[in-house]
């Protein structure tokens, strides 16, 4: 196997990984937080803090941070092999780790002082979690595409 076609392997299943966390993502945006918009904040506050303790296990961790390194490993691998497909692994790799971004500068900061501050936390939380949600599940979406564009791009196996 040469080092083109791990790369587009990588990039194939940096591609299922970004799709399968924009689904999760895509899930939170229309469902999962207008339900708990339904809700008495104390109710809704401690959804969220137990979502946000179930969600850290190694199932997702796994997804999480692999989707992470592939997608960092896929956006770098032109630096390797070059060739066909190589704009399509950088863009849809830099596009899976843009979709980590608003999660750590965001959503986990907002899960954290949730955890801390309880209903406390909970007036403010939904108007900045929401949105990064949303940006986060297009920025996976975007790079699931690229990625998939990817791999047909650098060749046959």
């Amino acid at each position: 196997m040469t080092a083109l076609q791990i790369f587009r392997t990588l990039a194939g299943v940096a591609a299922v990984g970004s799709g399968l966390l924009g689904g999760i993502y895509l899930a939170f945006s229309v469902a999962v937080m207008p339900a708990l918009a339904r809700r008495p904040p104390a109710e809704a506050t401690a959804m969220m803090q137990e979502v946000n303790r179930v969600i850290l296990n190694p199932v997702f961790g796994t997804l999480f941070a692999g989707t992470a390194l592939l997608c960092l490993l896929t956006a770098g691998s032109p630096l390797v092999t070059g060739g066909a497909g190589s704009g399509w692994r950088i863009a849809g790799g830099l596009a899976g780790l843009a979709a980590f971004v608003p999660t750590i500068a965001v959503n986990i900061p907002l899960n954290t002082l949730l955890d801390r501050d309880g209903v406390t936390a909970w007036a403010g939380f939904a108007q900045q979690w929401t949105p990064s949600n949303h940006l986060r599940a297009v920025l996976s979406v975007v790079a699931t595409v690229l990625l998939l564009l990817a791999v047909p791009a650098t060749g046959p196996t």
